[in-house]
């Protein structure tokens, strides 16, 4: 009977071995694509290629990008989602997946589904016209479906099961549909709101699940009283954060964070992690100088005080140097500040190609150099690829 359990076992991680070689991963990388959801501080150029006016593939977006490209992200330069695969070693950067570009190579990797001032509230996109979280689920859907074509079912379902999946939403709710167009507040106060939202971040993340994610890292909504933006609009004479709407932020994140703990324990197989983004940026907004920036209450781009997409445009003057800025627009940070939140991130929450062993059983499966570790995680029956120790 002990011999049987071994043997199936082994079967098991030979087979998890096989399918990690099937998919190519790249040397020393154990997440073999990252997808993501959600709003313009993941958004890659979705919203290049529909009608709405909440774009940026123009100057001055994009000033340091390959060359000063603009692409369609909201910043100078990368944002989280391209810095998530270059530092987990997949590739440079997570392109768009309705870019008229993209190759099937690039599906095997991971593609990004968000649309810039999306929202968990359904009526946030519509008031944009930008892409709903339900229709970039559809998106998804029909991205299951050409990965199938080209791997195989077995192989997708290893994809799915092993990727990072990284949902980013919640400050266009609370900014834009609450607090500036006031759409909400007579049907709701901030209280019932958030409910609002937090119940939408949940059905999303089920879905995401029932669809064969199993590894899900939501990112809590910034401090969004404190970015330049809305200090002009709510800050007062002195433009300081905006406390009513960092408070409605901190009450998300509570009760955000509640909900995901509840669903990583009742969900098998899976990791469902909430990941804290206001704490972080806020330790650089109120402590900038410390962090080496000069400006923290106005963009980079125009006046920066309230340019953002159609408004930060080529007429608008730039600052010489973005990294000397703790924003790139009014609205969203530049690439550095990215690079010092994604750091914090991936230290903190262990979102890493190596990762812990702690509680494992590894198994050698092949010579070295260049064999595979593979680890059986008891607490939540998951197996991963780990690298080979050197």
């Amino acid at each position: 009977m002990q011999l049987t359990s071994l043997m199936l076992r082994f079967i098991v991680l030979f087979g998890l071995w096989y399918l990690t070689k099937a998919v190519k991963l790249p040397p020393n990388v154990s997440v073999p694509a990252v997808i993501a959801f959600g709003d313009s501080i993941v958004d890659s150029g979705n919203n290049n290629n529909i009608k709405t006016l909440v774009k940026c593939n123009f100057p001055p977006y994009g000033k340091d990008f390959q060359g000063g490209t603009p692409t369609g992200r909201f910043c100078n330069g990368k944002i989280p989602s391209d810095l998530l695969v270059e530092e987990l070693g997949i590739k440079e950067y997570l392109p768009a997946y309705l870019d008229p570009n993209l190759k099937s190579s690039d599906l095997l990797t991971g593609v990004c589904f968000a649309s810039g001032a999306s929202g968990y509230d359904p009526l946030t996109p519509k008031i944009a016209s930008v892409i709903s979280l339900s229709d970039q689920l559809e998106m998804f859907k029909e991205y299951i479906g050409k990965l199938k074509g080209i791997v195989g079912e077995s192989k997708t379902n290893f994809i799915l099961a092993n990727s990072l999946f990284v949902v980013v939403a919640g400050s266009d709710d609370i900014a834009n549909t609450y607090f500036v167009t006031h759409a909400r507040v007579l049907q709701y106060d901030i209280p019932a709101y958030t409910d609002l939202m937090v119940n939408s971040a949940s059905d999303f993340v089920k879905e995401l699940y029932k669809l064969g994610a199993r590894r899900i890292a939501v990112l809590s909504a910034p401090p969004i009283g404190c970015v330049p933006s809305q200090r002009t609009l709510a800050g007062g004479l002195v433009r300081e954060c905006a406390e009513k709407y960092n408070n409605a932020a901190k009450l998300f994140n509570s009760k955000l964070s509640n909900e995901l703990k509840s669903l990583g324990q009742n969900s098998s197989n899976s990791r469902i992690v909430y990941i804290d983004v206001y704490n972080p940026l806020l330790d650089i907004i109120v402590n900038y100088q410390k962090y080496g920036y000069k400006v923290v209450d106005r963009g980079c781009c125009g006046t920066g005080k309230l340019e953002v997409a159609v408004l930060c445009n080529p007429l608008d003057a730039t600052c010489s140097n973005a990294s000397e800025y703790v924003f790139w627009d009014s609205y969203h940070p530049t690439e550095g500040v990215y690079r010092k939140i994604i750091t914090q991130v991936l230290q903190k929450y262990d979102i890493d190609h190596h990762l812990s062993l702690e509680g494992c059983q590894i198994y050698v499966v092949g010579p070295n150099p260049g064999y595979v570790l593979l680890c059986l995680v008891s607490s939540h029956h998951n197996i991963h690829r780990v690298d080979s120790p050197t």
